[in-house]
């Protein structure tokens, strides 16, 4: 059996699930018309992953998540019974309560203790929304209140005949797990302790016939005598999730006639919850076909570290499988028509393998995107702004240490979004705005790689002041001619901001710079767009993954080199005729109606003096960040292939235009050009500004 620390990581692991259930549920509340009612089942639901949380916390002796999560249900109990009422107001407290609940776990797993009196006053506002009742509240008149005035029975200590008041008793409950419940890492000792919040407990079990433990058929029943003055209904909920993972039974001693033998019995409300539900489905159906949802899928818990290890191995296959392939090529040994189909064979194998082990490491944004989420509504509180934020594409698959890491860079964009970005609600409405701004966090996969976007309705980027702050700040010379793209870079220069003072949200010219440099580290690159007026869009292009590249193997001066093959849109040999001098130094191509500045890798890295472009070379045409098309020049194309990225700054340093290095066919290591940096750098000191043009200007 499990460990009590096994079973405690596995208890933190199910609260991550259950609070993403929860962040869900909130999301389709807040996404609800103003005049639509919320669906029960997503109630429902947000009311079990609440109550899940509790109970496990509950398992740990977790005081101040079990008596958080308590207060939370309690609330949420309120409002899938119609005691409380769906309202605009109370989604945001629901929001800050969620929040608070993922302090607590995140304290509780630290083994860190909550302070006491924050305790009471997080439990005090959001038990503060049982106000907010059907019959009446604060924003109602005293009209509509005595309009919808319904007699409240009172009690007065009086024990009535037919409706005792609880009493202290015993209660003997039977309860046989199956296989099934141990399987699904729950533990009879988490609901123990649980029972033991009730009352006292006196505790005893029997084996099978054999009496002999078996894991996979466990034959042990527990017999329990609960001495407590609480009501059936909080035994009841204890043993909610456990109803069909187990055989149980539940009578008070002194009333052997309220045995309650069967789950029918057990959870009356639960089956009356879902005869209402079913009625309201055979009602839809007549009108619109039902959706179908699909089930979740199963998953089973792995080591990071076995993972990682195993990531490791199949580059190493990859990398022995090019090496095999490259010997016989070489050789001069005739190949079977069988064995060379048997190498391919071998060849889409590897690949395929390779594939399936990186997706055992790639999971979706959705649980970054949830964590933004409260980023954007604490962001807004500080900045005094009303915010709206839109999540699209969380179910987007990302390697797990790009997600990891994207963390800060995300973070700073989206509180430049709000507190730069967009205006308070006065300026919006002057501007003809609706009142409260819109943050947009978006994820695809674009072209073998994954685009983040986070775009605001704000009033755009003022050109004019960032570069007036940049000429004060000595980042750019005062006689500089730039465009708007060049003027929108310098929001990623270090130690760039407009703020006119330091605040707790910017002014100290920290920010965009670490989300480049941050990006960059990542293999990706960022570009910003934004119309003056209407906002701002930052878009982020990432690898899938980070252990692995498709890339084209070229030659440069005799020297092997990778091109990443995402960037490259076409492979052209020029003709002397197209090719143009521009300046002293500078060279651009004639392509359709593009002319194109020439970049010369072998010029760059130092291995030769410039080409004179012929039959004989080779170009390359690249799309940068900003979507700008160049040519790089190279020797010959050796072949396209997937190849194993090793990191040069863990085992060496920085290359300057130099991303990683990999290891080819014949054991010689080749360097990963960094295009970003190579087009971003190269054009502007060749040349002062020079970029592609229309063949026709």
């Amino acid at each position: 059996m499990a460990s009590l620390d096994e079973l405690r990581q596995i208890f933190f692991q199910e609260c991550e699930e259950q609070l993403e259930e929860l962040t869900d549920g909130l999301s389709e509340l807040e996404s609800l018309q103003a005049d639509s009612d919320p669906d029960p089942e997503t109630i429902n639901r947000m009311f079990r992953a609440v109550h899940s949380i509790k109970g496990g916390a509950a398992s740990f002796s977790l005081d101040a998540i079990t008596q958080y999560a308590h207060a939370f249900e309690s609330i949420l109990d309120e409002l899938r019974s119609g005691k409380l009422i769906m309202s605009r107001e109370i989604i945001p407290v629901f929001y800050r309560g969620a929040d608070r609940l993922t302090d607590y776990i995140a304290i509780g797993e630290a083994g860190g203790v909550q302070n006491a009196h924050e305790l009471e006053n997080d439990i005090s506002e959001i038990t503060a929304l049982s106000s907010f009742s059907h019959h009446g509240s604060a924003a109602e008149s005293a009209e509509d209140c005595i309009a919808e005035f319904v007699p409240v029975a009172l009690s007065f200590g009086v024990q009535e005949e037919n409706n005792p008041s609880p009493q202290q008793g015993d209660y003997s409950i039977n309860f046989s797990p199956t296989a099934a419940l141990y399987s699904n890492g729950h533990e009879p000792v988490q609901i123990f302790r649980e029972l033991e919040t009730l009352g006292s407990l006196d505790i005893s079990f029997s084996l099978g016939a054999e009496n002999v433990w078996d894991a996979s058929e466990p034959d042990i029943s527990w017999h329990i005598l609960l001495s407590s003055d609480c009501l059936e209904s909080e035994i009841y909920e204890v043993f909610e999730f456990a109803q069909d993972l187990a055989a149980i039974k539940i009578e008070m001693v002194e009333k052997k006639n309220s045995a309650l033998d069967n789950k029918d019995a057990i959870f009356p409300a639960a089956q009356k919850v879902e005869a209402e539900v079913k009625a309201q489905q055979a009602e839809k159906s007549d009108s619109a076909p039902e959706k179908v949802k699909s089930g979740p899928k199963a998953t089973v818990r792995v080591d990071l570290e076995l993972v990682d290890e195993l990531i490791n191995m199949v580059g190493e296959l990859v990398i022995t499988q090019a090496v095999m392939t490259q010997s016989i090529t070489e050789s001069e040994l005739s190949v079977s028509r069988q064995l060379a189909t048997t190498l391919d064979d071998f060849k889409t194998l590897t690949r395929n393998i390779q594939e399936r082990v990186m997706g055992i490491r790639a999971q979706s944004v959705k649980p970054l995107f949830q964590r933004m989420g409260r980023i954007v509504r604490e962001t807004a509180q500080i900045a005094g702004k009303d915010v709206r934020f839109i999540t699209d594409g969380e179910d987007t698959e990302i390697d797990r240490t790009v997600i990891e890491r994207l963390v800060d860079p995300l973070t700073h964009i989206l509180r430049n979004a709000i507190d730069h970005g967009l205006e308070h609600s006065d300026r919006r409405t002057e501007a003809g705005k609706v009142p409260n701004g819109s943050v947009k966090l978006s994820a695809a996969h674009r072209s073998g790689r994954v685009v983040i976007e986070v775009n605001d309705d704000g009033g755009g980027v003022n050109r004019e002041k960032v570069l007036t702050s940049a000429i004060e700040k000595g980042l750019v010379s005062e006689t500089a001619k730039l465009g708007d793209a060049e003027i929108d870079r310098l929001l990623f220069l270090p130690g760039f901001s407009t703020a006119s003072a330091v605040t707790s949200l910017s002014g100290r010219g920290v920010g965009m710079d670490v989300v480049n440099s941050e990006i960059r580290r990542l293999g990706g690159r960022v570009s910003i767009i934004s119309t003056p007026g209407k906002g701002t869009t930052i878009s982020i292009s990432l690898p899938l993954t980070l252990a692995v590249l498709d890339g084209m193997v070229v030659t440069v001066a005799s020297q092997t080199m990778v091109v990443p093959i995402s960037a490259i849109t076409e492979t052209i040999r020029p003709e002397a005729s197209k090719i143009h001098l521009i300046g002293p130094e500078a060279r651009m191509i004639s392509v359709r109606d593009l002319m194109l500045p020439i970049i010369d890798l072998g010029t760059i890295f130092g291995f030769e003096a410039e080409r004179k472009l012929g039959q004989d070379g080779i170009l390359l045409i690249v799309e940068d960040d900003k979507g700008e098309q160049f040519a790089l020049a190279v020797d010959h194309i050796l072949d396209q292939r997937q190849v194993v990225i090793k990191s040069l700054e863990s085992n060496y340093g920085h290359v300057p235009y130099v991303a990683a290095a990999t290891i080819l066919g014949d054991g010689q290591i080749a360097l990963i050009i960094d295009l970003d940096e190579i087009t971003n750098e190269i054009p502007t000191a060749a040349s002062a500004s020079l970029k592609p043009i229309r063949a026709s200007a």
